[in-house]
């Protein structure tokens, strides 16, 4: 019997209508069924919702789970993408924000999960980066992410000043808010709204995007997989400078940290259950019209 964990972030699915729903259709299925939070320390009288589902601890659940769905935005799959990966349990993700560019079908979709009925579906692989800093020769941090690694200027506006280099060589200077390294799927996230490109979610590159850059001599570079990005804080005195990992806490820098990303041995699958291709999920969700065709 395949074990399925239904993931619902409460702040979204508040009454948890879609998630009974979906987890009466699995059961319907025959498929095994646990509840989990994808945060820690909620608190049951903010949730009585979600708590009267009984829910089991995460960590614990992912050891023999053979699939995970999430209930929630784009960020929901951000925050468990470490665990799902590492745990090498595929994701599902149902969407109940806003874009939802990442998940796969809408919450009045629920009927599709009738197609995991004889475990016969395709996954994407998703490329992750490894995201570390080493300070006085030791690492201080780490974490693996899914869309990118930010560099940015603290909660005052100031232009900080960035010195990138790929495997050993200098790569770029760049003065002005920060710089993004970003995966194929972080391609359509910060890095989109910071000029960078749109890349297939499925290839293997790393997109390096800077921020509102002063010293205007280009707008992103994509570089093979197999690079190491490194990124090495310049003449930036006591400012403020912090590193962001996908919805992570930022990281406060200092002067000569250095902060190296590469990419990740780790990958996420997510399943799909449609046919829809990339470049019409991309026009529904970003274009302007939604993609419609008009006759001549």
């Amino acid at each position: 019997m395949k074990k399925i964990i239904l993931c619902p972030n409460p702040n979204r699915d508040k009454d948890m209508k879609a998630t009974r729903q979906a987890q009466a259709i699995l059961q319907e299925l025959h498929f095994k069924t646990v509840v989990c939070s994808p945060f820690r320390d909620l608190k049951q009288e903010l949730y009585p919702a979600f708590f009267a589902m009984r829910p089991r601890p995460l960590q614990q659940e992912l050891r023999s789970a053979d699939l995970l769905i999430t209930f929630g935005g784009d960020g929901t799959i951000l925050h468990l993408a470490k665990m799902a990966a590492m745990s090498k349990v595929p994701v599902l993700g149902v969407n109940m924000g806003s874009l939802g560019f990442i998940a796969e079908l809408e919450a009045g979709e629920l009927e599709s999960l009738r197609r995991l009925k004889d475990w016969n579906f395709e996954t994407e692989s998703r490329m992750m980066l490894d995201v570390s800093v080493e300070r006085d020769g030791k690492q201080v941090y780490s974490h693996l992410g899914l869309n990118e690694a930010v560099i940015r200027e603290g909660p005052i506006s100031h232009a900080i000043h960035l010195c990138l280099y790929s495997d050993g060589h200098h790569l770029v200077d760049i003065a002005g808010d920060g710089v993004i390294v970003a995966t194929p799927t972080g391609s359509t996230a910060y890095s989109l709204s910071a000029g960078g490109p749109v890349v297939e979610p499925e290839a293997q590159v790393i997109v390096v995007c800077p921020i509102c850059m002063h010293n205007m001599r280009f707008s992103s570079y994509v570089l093979q997989p197999e690079h190491a990005i490194s990124v090495q804080l310049e003449r930036n005195g006591k400012k403020p400078v912090y590193l962001f990992v996908d919805e992570s806490r930022g990281f406060s820098l200092r002067s000569d940290d250095q902060v190296l990303i590469r990419k990740s041995q780790h990958t996420m699958r997510l399943v799909r259950l449609s046919e829809k291709s990339f470049c019409e999920v991309f026009a529904k969700k970003m274009l302007p019209g939604g993609g419609q065709t008009h006759e001549k």
